[in-house]
């Protein structure tokens, strides 16, 4: 009988310590999935349910660098106008002379930068050129056609009142040439 209370002991005592084990190993496991459910809304204090936010009246903050108000219309996006966007190119241009590309006086260089114009290719099928409506403001184009939209932002500032626009309907592509602001023309040695 003793023998049998030995074993009785082994056995509690091994089933002891591997309930611990299995213990630990649950808690390692929850602890993993915790930290694997965590993700950038986790940082700092957790949102306070108790304030009611209204959105009739929402109180500004002085240092917002943009409001709602301050977006131009023309540069939302109509979710409700299923035109499609047609194919467009943008291509930068730079005036260069022989002056530039032999002797690099002018110290001109291949950059975006020394560019004076962007053109703006725009394929328009089955349009005429009386159907087109064209608004370019400083960094947004916008042209509209019976059957196609396009809300172009473009990477660099221009000059809204100059810049020409041609229509090719052989080709059926309107060109548009836009002249790029810099903020320091004149030490860019425009």
């Amino acid at each position: 009988m003793e023998g049998f209370v030995s074993q009785t002991q082994s056995l509690q005592a091994l089933s002891a310590l591997l309930s611990t084990q299995q213990e630990e190993e649950e808690e390692e496991s929850k602890k993993v999935t915790i930290f694997t459910q965590l993700g950038p809304g986790h940082i700092g204090p957790p949102p306070t349910k108790d304030k009611d936010v209204t959105t009739a009246y929402v109180k500004r903050n002085n240092k917002d660098i943009w409001s709602e108000e301050g977006v131009a219309d023309s540069c939302s996006d109509d979710l409700t106008d299923l035109r499609p966007q047609p194919e467009y190119e943008m291509i930068l241009k730079q005036s260069v002379g022989t002056e530039d590309v032999f002797l690099g006086l002018s110290r001109r260089n291949p950059s975006s930068m020394c560019c004076e114009a962007m053109l703006v290719k725009i394929k328009l099928p089955d349009t005429e050129v009386t159907d087109v409506v064209l608004e370019v403001k400083e960094k947004f184009l916008d042209l509209r056609t019976p059957k196609h939209k396009l809300g172009l932002h473009l990477p660099n500032a221009v000059h809204s009142h100059k810049g020409r626009a041609q229509f090719f309907s052989g080709r059926e592509e309107l060109e548009v040439t836009l002249f790029l602001k810099w903020p320091m023309d004149l030490i860019n040695m425009r």
